[in-house]
């Protein structure tokens, strides 16, 4: 299957995105530099929902640290789709779409739980939390046709890695592994292999800008940007890169530089190391996630686009099965304050994105220079080259290249 034939996409309107992606394909003169109306054309944002989130690409979704038990349950978005992961008494992780498939309301709207049914509050259909549907008032005068096995929730493709839970509305999109490619690797590394986390919490946040200006955030500005970087001296270095083919996923491992106490911190425990593999990690998987192991501090940013200028990304943090209470606690007081919202090293994040979103209707570019230019093998911790494989496979996708 090829993006442009993605669930969804068949539909659109030809004219309208066919004029935007003709004039955008115009502008993209140079594969270093990207037009800036693709961060702001409301037309061009559709057709991503349906070329990128309902077409062939895995999307994390949730951990199974945050199902806890047989009956839980989370809800999320998969762009503007709301979905439903459950956990099954038979241990089997399900994603459904989250809407009642009688008169289409939202069935279930808390963030998570644990329940065996979930009843619709518009007229109380009621379903399991494997999908089935399980009865509904009035049943017996429903119309001739009806067979409750038409009105299962729609479910999604899941599959797992290290305890991470992907979906995909794409019934032809590749095996998970296929997507992964080389990341599936450095992923499991950031999920500590076995997968038995758990989950010590989340911060959530909405940014003011384009979900691509938000996941393409290179490396290159970390030492230069983040001021916390500069005071902690973990500044420069130089680290492993890995790029995948087609799609684009970036991970980057680097050695964690002990903190020397400069006088900077009025508790430097926050920022000890006390685990026993000090390796940083990020792995970003293209559409829109990112995994950090930094310290002590596991963390995944589940993101979701909430329009053309506007994302939101949950900070879910994580411990592990093994941990004792002390380092549990040493875990949840280092995630907040090293790798959340307004983290040490992260908290510039936010401000650069708004200003970012400010030019994106100036009719310029933003161009890729840093290392640009070498061969993706070459590409290093603090270039931008790592990131224009990401970009080479979405103009494909968005038929910017046709």
């Amino acid at each position: 299957m090829t993006p442009a034939t993605a669930p969804g996409a068949a539909g659109n309107a030809e004219g309208g995105y066919e004029a935007v992606r003709a004039k955008v394909a115009a502008r993209f003169t140079n594969p270093l530099d990207l037009p800036k109306e693709i961060f702001a054309d409301e037309v061009v944002y559709q057709e991503e929902l349906r070329r990128i989130f309902n077409g062939p690409f895995w999307h994390p979704v949730a951990h199974r640290a945050e199902l806890r038990e047989p009956g839980a349950f989370k809800t999320t978005w998969l762009g503007g789709v709301p979905l439903l992961v459950t956990l099954g008494e038979d241990g089997e992780v399900r994603a459904f779409v989250n809407t009642c498939t009688h008169r289409g309301t939202l069935l279930e709207q808390r963030a998570t739980g644990v329940a065996a049914e979930f009843e619709c509050p518009y007229h109380r259909w009621l379903f399991d939390n494997q999908g089935c549907f399980r009865g509904a008032p009035g049943q017996r005068d429903f119309r001739a046709d009806f067979d409750a096995g038409d009105y299962a929730l729609r479910a999604l493709r899941v599959a797992e890695l290290a305890g991470l839970v992907f979906v995909t509305r794409d019934p032809a999109a590749p095996s998970l592994e296929a997507f992964l490619a080389e990341a599936a690797s450095p992923l499991r590394d950031c999920m500590l292999d076995d997968g038995r986390l758990t989950l010590l919490g989340y911060q959530k946040v909405v940014y003011r800008t384009n979900w691509k200006t938000y996941f393409d955030n290179d490396f290159y500005h970390a030492p230069l940007l983040h001021t916390g970087f500069r005071l902690l001296g973990w500044q420069g270095g130089s680290g492993k890169v890995i790029t995948t083919r087609p799609v684009g996923h970036l991970c980057v491992e680097y050695q964690s530089r002990p903190y020397v106490d400069n006088g900077y911190l009025a508790d430097t425990s926050v920022v000890e190391f006390r685990g026993d593999d000090d390796r940083a990690r990020v792995v970003a998987l293209r559409p829109v996630t990112v995994v950090t192991k930094h310290l002590d501090t596991i963390n995944v940013r589940f993101a979701r686009p909430l329009g053309v200028d506007r994302t939101e990304v949950h900070y879910a943090f994580f411990g592990h099965q093994d941990d004792s209470p002390e380092y549990a606690a040493h875990r949840v007081r280092q995630a907040s304050n090293l790798l959340g919202p307004s983290g040490f090293i992260t908290i510039e994040d936010a401000a650069v994105f708004n200003r970012v979103q400010k030019t994106a209707g100036d009719d310029g570019y933003q161009r890729f220079v840093k290392g640009a230019d070498r061969p993706p093998e070459q590409a290093t911790q603090n270039d931008e080259l790592a990131n224009t494989i990401g970009w080479a496979y979405y103009r494909e996708v968005m038929g910017f290249d046709h």
